[in-house]
């Protein structure tokens, strides 16, 4: 226990760069998954088609490859980002795609009569969106959007491959220079603890948003 007390300051560190990665890809992803969730249900069927293309292409590879591919791959054609910038393009890409699926099925859920009484209303199509569609998918999808907001958490573990100085990289170097797998448990103990946070945040703000049922 004394050595794990000894390490965690270091972890710690590591989790700086873990939590700068999972809020620069919350925050990036969330609003750009609404703009393809709109763009998978436009009439414009060859927008519609790309947006599809995207959605199965970055769901159907592991983010894993994505990750290598944009810190390794992309400097081939000249195009070259630091760590930390091919990491959080790579994770705001991914993202965004599953958020765009959740976001559509909620779209997709809102009646149609909700639309005539807009209309009715004489709201443009702007204020349909923002009063009536936007909040309502909001509401609806927040359950879905709080379980990838959990998987984002543990995913950031995946950026150690890049070389970047976060929690499971500080305890991998430690378990290596010290010959004990006790950091990979203050890893997991960090981790749990993160998760937890922001588990009972959702579960707050799931309830703040329960008034319409």
């Amino acid at each position: 226990m004394s050595y794990l007390t000894s390490v965690f300051p270091q972890l710690l560190e590591g989790a700086k760069i873990t939590l700068q990665l999972f809020s620069f890809t919350l925050f990036g992803s969330i609003p750009l998954g609404v703009l393809f969730a709109f763009a998978l249900v436009a009439n414009f069927k060859p927008l519609r088609w790309l947006t599809q293309g995207y959605v199965w292409l970055m769901r159907g590879t592991p983010l894993l490859l994505q990750l290598i591919f944009v810190f390794y791959g992309l400097p081939i054609l000249g195009i070259v980002f630091d760590r930390f910038e091919a990491a959080l393009i790579a994770f705001i890409l991914n993202y965004a795609a599953y958020y765009a699926e959740i976001f559509r099925g909620g779209i997709q859920a809102i009646p149609k009569g909700q639309y005539e009484a807009a209309q009715v209303l004489r709201l443009s199509k702007s204020q349909t969106i923002l009063k009536i569609i936007i909040p309502q998918v909001f509401k609806m999808t927040l359950p879905s959007v709080g379980n990838e907001v959990i998987s984002l958490v543990k995913d950031t573990s995946l950026i150690y491959i890049l070389g970047l100085s976060d929690v499971m990289r500080m305890g991998k170097i430690a378990m290596e220079r010290d010959a004990t797998l006790m950091p990979l448990v203050g890893v997991g103990i960090i981790y749990l603890i993160l998760t937890g946070i922001f588990t009972v945040l959702l579960k707050k703000i799931e309830q703040h948003f329960n008034y319409y049922r």
